[in-house]
């Protein structure tokens, strides 16, 4: 994961490493999604969530597109 402060300066790096536009978080979907994703993770009863839950966890987020197709 990577932190920028402005659209340019992501444009700006992504320019410089030639790396094509991934998506991109605020840091309020950040900590909604880490908070979705572990919640229980230390739980001993804790298991890996089926690909089923996860595509739910993200549409619930509002984290849709084809970035975010597990799919693929």
């Amino acid at each position: 994961m990577l932190l920028f402060r402005a659209e340019e300066h992501i444009e700006n790096w992504r320019r410089q490493w030639n790396q094509p536009r991934g998506a991109t978080l605020t840091i309020d979907q950040a900590w909604r999604l880490a908070n979705a994703w572990y919640p229980n993770k230390m739980d001993p009863d804790w298991r890996r969530a089926t690909l089923d839950e996860t595509e739910a966890l993200l549409a619930n987020l509002g984290l849709t597109g084809p970035f975010w197709n597990l799919r693929n």
